[in-house]
């Protein structure tokens, strides 16, 4: 099967053949049809999170269940479906309890095994993670609600307790952070979105961002007296939606008393201790959250929110498989086309 492969970590990825690999029990494989682009495929590409060498990338996907486990009772091939980038072992303490996102003994399609920058992709605990994607929404739609969609749905939704008429404050307005501006718009909240791209910015209003803020040159307190400024006192919820200490800090200091800050930008090395002002987080009470991922339970509700959202919106590109490779490599680069870049398996490759 044709996948992308790179060899050690910022070594230039490639399309080649790679074997098809066999189905253990309790796994699916799935032939994907379609899959995200995300910052966090980037991230590991380049070293930031270790995974094992060589590696396909992926973990934003749709398609079709081709060959099934021994044990498997759910499935039985043909059904299109999606999972969760977190995928729990639906059998410790933590899955039972009903937070397979946070599994000690997780598999992550595109981490700890190879991921959907691929023809087809293995698929671990099927019976707890795989979810059926509703006829409602095309592949390309499907794959745009991968780990950013849903990482910002259970953000706003289970940790910032977001509500109609509060003010969220959304620092990166790449995936993560336009996916949580139109979940806002549609639960009713006002939006802020910060950037320093303004690409990304006009981007950003033409989702329905209520204010932007451009943070090109500033430092983090003068973009949270901006945010202060544009919400009449402070953000209920702020959500650091691209990875960076920077963005961090001005989250929580743009926040009002009681506020919320939801981290859902992966800081990970040097990045991984911001320094927050946690004499402000105990004199306001504001929250300070990690989100990782949404169980596959909690799609159900998330899929009927995303039922009233124009997906296509979020998306900038649509690619083929030979695309990905520079793809991949762009997402380190400065935003100058917006939206998610999703890719089609069914795009020809050039003859």
């Amino acid at each position: 099967m044709r996948a992308v492969v790179h060899d050690a970590p910022g070594l230039g990825p490639e399309v080649r053949e790679i074997p098809v690999p066999s189905v253990p029990p309790g796994a699916v494989r799935v032939a994907v049809t379609a899959t995200g682009v995300c910052r966090s495929d980037w991230h590991a590409w380049v070293g930031h999170d270790p995974v094992p060498m060589p590696h396909v990338p992926g973990h934003e996907l749709v398609g079709l269940v081709e060959a099934v486990g021994e044990g498997v009772r759910r499935w039985h091939g043909g059904e299109r479906v999606t999972v969760p980038f977190v995928c729990g072992c639906g059998v410790c303490e933590t899955c039972v309890e009903g937070d397979p996102q946070v599994c000690p003994h997780q598999t992550q399609p595109g981490f700890t095994h190879d991921g959907s920058f691929a023809e087809r992709v293995l698929l671990h605990a099927a019976d707890t993670n795989l979810v059926v994607v509703p006829e409602t929404l095309d592949d390309v739609e499907a794959a745009a609600l991968g780990c950013r969609f849903a990482t910002a749905y259970r953000a706003l939704t289970t940790h910032g307790a977001l509500r109609a008429g509060q003010w969220l404050a959304v620092h990166g307005a790449g995936g993560v952070g336009t996916s949580a501006l139109v979940i806002a718009r549609a639960l009713g909240a006002r939006v802020v979105a910060v950037d320093t791209a303004e690409a990304a910015l006009s981007h950003a209003r033409r989702l329905g961002a209520d204010a932007v803020v451009p943070a090109a040159g500033l430092t983090p307190t003068q973009v949270a007296d901006a945010v202060i400024e544009a919400t009449g006192g402070g953000a209920h919820v702020g959500i650091d939606a691209v990875g960076h200490p920077r963005a961090a800090l001005a989250s929580v200091l743009g926040l009002r008393r009681r506020g919320r800050h939801v981290q859902a930008g992966l800081l990970l090395g040097e990045a991984s201790t911001p320094p927050l002002p946690m004499d402000r987080v105990v004199a306001w009470e504001l929250s300070i959250h990690g989100t990782h991922g949404l169980a596959a339970a909690d799609y159900p509700a998330m899929l009927d929110l995303a039922a009233r959202l124009d997906l296509r919106a979020l998306v900038g590109r649509v690619i083929g498989l030979t695309a990905a490779p520079a793809a991949l490599v762009a997402m380190g680069e400065p935003v100058t086309e917006p939206g998610m870049t999703v890719i089609d398996l069914r795009i020809p490759s050039p003859s």
